[in-house]
């Protein structure tokens, strides 16, 4: 994975000027390059005042020097921070100047990939900086820092320790075959696997919700033709993307608009009008329409409030397997009064503005934004660790099952193989070319 014996250096600012730039080395050469381009030996974790030098001598710039050394660092390795005037031109030439002298430029997210293979975090914490790096709102950059901060791979790690002492005790009673498991502390093993199983089912609720929390919601607007689905995308975009006629089958395409709703963020797909028939043209569209619905997180199905029964009706067989549902009753302001919403319902007019806070509040709630901005609690999660999770659920209660049979063997590898599943979070059992994979996204100075 990484030549670990080398130093690197890079960029650790955002590209662009600015007033103060930042220059980060790494490894076991930091500090020797550090007293070769500053002309001074730098005392751990005090700020100096120093002038960089190139190799002729002549002054680069001046600004503050820190070091960091071994193992009390971000990476556990020799670290120096060069803090110059944030001239692109000035930095590049720090780093240039750090490579002459032994280091080489670092790959994206090196950084946070030494600090993990160092034990200064584990992967899910790593991950987090990512997402706190990327976060667009308030909400979503506390929910990184929580899980930065270790939140969500200790609720991990603690259902894995549970786990891996029922694994151990399943196994110890392997080497009593003649014993019935409930002489043997089945009925306790059997009850904490119950509690392990029912702690792993919130956490993937939870774990969804941050999920949801980094990459949105991807919500599908489906509906039969002239529904108002294109007029419902252009109210919720607050400009006109998509075109909008009272001609049946305008929209023959998917069309994708992402928009931010009180820190929610919301990957909104308008479709093709589903009905029997349509030409060629149309029809491709409606099957686009169709697999977009098999990846939604929810889908918004609108229908003309003047004849909500048969909207319903000519969506009834797309929607069956969608997870949540919210039917959405376009064209209120043609009524001549206007139903009040219920749980599964929202009245508006797209082409009004009529309802459309209600809609917004119901989107957030689908979302897991009950508790509000910054959630005590609330963590940054990945599709990855959610994947994982399931698996680590699936593999527990099929471990329950071979339990009731007393088939330890087999309850045993199911034991292993959901404690195996969580450990891919942390990182303690991936594989290289996945970590390679995940730090690769990383910004360079990270």
């Amino acid at each position: 994975m990484t030549a670990r014996q080398d130093t690197i250096a890079a960029i650790a600012t955002a590209p662009g000027a600015g007033g103060v730039g930042i220059v980060r080395l790494s490894g076991p050469a930091a500090l020797s390059i550090t007293r070769s381009i500053c002309a001074r030996a730098l005392t751990p974790r005090h700020a100096h005042h120093v002038r960089f030098h190139d190799a002729d001598g002549v002054v680069i710039d001046d600004g503050i020097a820190l070091a960091f050394p071994a193992p009390h660092s971000f990476t556990g390795e020799d670290v120096v921070e060069l803090q110059a005037h944030g001239s692109p031109v000035v930095l590049q030439q720090l780093v240039a100047r750090a490579c002459a002298l032994g280091a080489r430029h670092a790959r994206p997210g090196e950084f946070s990939e030494r600090a993990f293979l160092n034990g200064k975090l584990d992967l899910a914490q790593a991950e987090a900086i990512a997402d706190l790096i990327a976060a667009a709102d308030t909400r979503a950059a506390r929910a990184a820092r929580r899980s930065l901060d270790g939140v969500f791979s200790q609720r991990v790690e603690a259902i894995g320790t549970q786990l891996l002492a029922l694994r151990v005790h399943v196994e110890a009673a392997i080497d009593f075959a003649d014993e019935s498991l409930d002489t043997l502390g089945g009925r306790e093993v059997r009850t904490k696997l119950a509690e392990a199983r029912a702690r792993l089912a919130r956490l993937i609720v939870e774990a969804e919700r941050g999920r949801k929390l980094r990459d949105g919601l991807h919500a599908v607007i489906i509906g039969p033709p002239n529904a108002g689905k294109s007029s419902l995308l252009n109210a919720l975009a607050g400009s006109d993307r998509a075109i909008v006629t009272d001609v049946a089958g305008t929209t023959r395409d998917t069309l994708r608009e992402t928009i931010r709703l009180d820190g929610l963020e919301l990957h909104l797909v308008d479709t093709a009008g589903l009905r029997e028939g349509g030409d060629a043209i149309e029809r491709e569209g409606m099957r686009r329409a169709r697999a977009e619905l098999e990846r939604a997180d929810v889908a918004l199905v609108v229908v003309d409030a003047r004849d909500p029964r048969a909207g319903r009706a000519a969506v009834a067989g797309d929607i069956p397997h969608v997870s949540r549902v919210l039917w959405i009753h376009n064209k209120v302001d043609l009524l001549p009064e206007v139903p009040a919403d219920d749980a599964a319902t929202v009245y508006v007019s797209a082409a009004r503005a009529l309802g459309l806070d209600n809609l917004h509040a119901r989107l957030r709630a689908l979302a897991g934004d009950q508790g509000g901005e910054g959630s005590e609690g609330e963590f940054s999660a990945r599709a990855r660790h959610v994947e994982a999770l399931q698996r680590a659920a699936q593999h527990a209660g099929a471990a329950a099952a071979q339990l009731e049979h007393e088939h330890l063997e087999l309850a045993a590898e199911e034991l292993r193989l959901s404690h195996d599943a969580l450990g891919e979070i942390t990182g303690r059992l991936s594989a290289d070319d996945m970590l390679g994979h995940i730090f690769s996204t990383f910004c360079i100075g990270k």
